[in-house]
């Protein structure tokens, strides 16, 4: 099963970017983030919807 979220360091080496910036990024409103207590967690749809639309691809 693959999983539906992930950390920011998963985040931070999916992108190739260092882990403060994948925390500033994180940070951004309009980001999808789930908070659960202290930790953040992206869920990795969303994430790939918002980089379409980040990139340009998803203004069909």
């Amino acid at each position: 099963m693959e999983k539906s979220t992930m950390s920011v360091q998963e985040l931070s080496a999916q992108m190739g970017i260092s882990l403060p910036k994948a925390y500033e990024l994180v940070k951004q409103p309009g980001f999808p983030i789930l908070r659960i207590g202290t930790r953040i967690l992206v869920p990795v749809e969303a994430f790939h919807d918002w980089l379409m639309k980040k990139s340009g691809s998803g203004d069909s």
